[in-house]
């Protein structure tokens, strides 16, 4: 049975809503990581809408937005290594 989303207390409603945001940022800073700026501020992002998810409800999507965003921070960071390696 799904509730109405709009008969939600506001705090809930908007809790839900970053861990959607953070859920979305991590999957972007996943595709995004080739771009080392974009790669890493989109996972910052990820983050920190994840944590204040987090703070109200801790929801499993909340909590997979943070994870995914972790593994988008560490490919950025992978990909700029291996560039700066390899440079020539």
């Amino acid at each position: 049975m799904q509730s109405d989303f709009d008969r939600l207390d506001p705090e809930l409603r908007i809790s839900r809503q970053f861990a959607i945001a953070s859920a979305a940022f991590g999957v972007i800073s996943l595709c995004a990581g080739i771009i080392p700026a974009c790669g890493g501020i989109t996972a910052i992002m990820g983050i920190v809408l994840g944590i204040l998810s987090m703070r109200t409800e801790k929801s499993k999507t909340a909590i997979a937005g943070v994870a995914i965003s972790i593994l988008g921070i560490l490919i950025t960071f992978v990909y700029v290594i291996v560039q700066l390696y390899f440079k020539k």
